[in-house]
């Protein structure tokens, strides 16, 4: 696909400085753009870069940037560089994601089922019964879809992910393979005689809008009620989200967390990768925890920033970490210190 520099400011809100109708193709790094590519420049320890990129290519830069050299590329003028370039790469996102359209064959579709237009079904995938799907969804080979789920339009489930029965998922989510949703939450009750009896799992998972969902993780159903995924949530890779767990909107938690049962978490909060947190806890918006902490409490504070196991304030936790370096040197000094105190009082 081609696109034009006077196209491509008008996506991002851009002045063109240099050739309109210049068409680039590709999308690259500074210090990687060749003839028909678009790339942009926002630290400037690569500025050195935009001097040896092509005639035929577009480079985005700030509004502020004044160039030290001739610059032979064509340019477009933002006030953010980095962002706008984000932008760029959304939309070209979308537009190879959502290009496959059609149904392939074997797959399969279930009673009273309806989908919206411009859906594509990949092969071998399965929809059940009652369920509703909107427009422009984009379903891949493998995918399995269970009885009276809800997906809302321009969603994207790729190759090999499970979406257990009673699901509703919003509109603009992207699931990556091999995600589960709506699989049975770790629900057992301990017997006298030492065994467990399974607790039936007779809730679902709803999952708002803009949700970014990454491979291989999973979202546990509730044991009643919902297990809630609020709109505009970034979920990586290898995550375990717990039954009726609660994330608040805009969150983002990274690979390898896991969400113990009944948590919530508050909006525009950040959780780092290899975090543990235990159940039933309530943590306040805006909270931020560091990579491999564990939380055992909860939160009121809106904004804390916590680190460790068992996590506490990030800034005390850093302090510290500084000390416990030096413990070997400080039981050195401690250790001729009393033998300097035996001597005294030997004299």
């Amino acid at each position: 696909m081609e696109f034009t520099a006077k196209e491509i400011a008008f996506l991002i809100g851009g002045t063109v400085k240099g050739t309109e109708s210049l068409k680039v193709n590709k999308l690259a790094k500074i210090q990687e753009a060749t003839a028909g590519s678009i790339a942009f420049l926002s630290n400037p320890k690569y500025e050195n870069f935009i001097y040896e990129t092509p005639e035929t290519s577009v480079v985005i830069v700030s509004d502020e940037f004044s160039a030290k050299e001739e610059i032979k590329a064509t340019l477009i003028s933002v006030k953010d560089p980095y962002t706008s370039f984000s932008t760029l790469l959304e939309e070209y996102h979308k537009i190879i994601s959502f290009v496959k359209k059609g149904i392939e064959n074997p797959c399969y579709i279930g009673e009273n089922s309806e989908t919206g237009e411009n859906i594509y079904r990949g092969a071998f995938s399965y929809i059940g019964t009652n369920c509703v799907i909107g427009k422009n969804v984009k379903i891949y080979p493998q995918a399995f879809i269970g009885d009276n789920v809800r997906i809302g339009d321009n969603t994207i489930l790729y190759a090999g992910v499970k979406i257990y029965s009673d699901t509703v998922i919003g509109h603009h989510c992207t699931i990556q393979s091999g995600a589960v949703i709506g699989s049975d939450g770790f629900g057992f009750a301990p017997q006298a005689d030492g065994s467990y009896k399974t607790i039936p799992q007779v809730g679902n998972v709803v999952i708002g809008n803009h949700v970014d969902i990454g491979a291989n993780t999973v979202i546990d159903c509730a044991t009643m009620g919902s297990t809630v995924i609020h709109d505009g949530v970034k979920l990586d890779n290898l995550i375990q989200i717990a039954h009726n767990v609660e994330i608040g909107k805009d969150t983002v938690i990274a690979a390898q967390s896991g969400i113990s049962g009944s948590t919530k978490i508050g909006e525009n909060s950040m959780i780092g990768g290899q975090v543990g947190i235990i159940g039933h806890l309530t943590l306040a918006n805006k909270t931020n925890i560091g990579a491999q902490s564990g939380v055992n409490k909860s939160i009121t504070k809106e904004g804390t920033s916590i680190l460790g196991s068992p996590a506490y304030d990030y800034t005390s936790h850093l302090k510290s970490a500084s000390v416990f370096k030096k413990l070997p040197e400080l039981r050195k000094r401690i250790e001729e210190l009393e033998e300097k105190i035996l001597h005294l009082q030997s004299l």
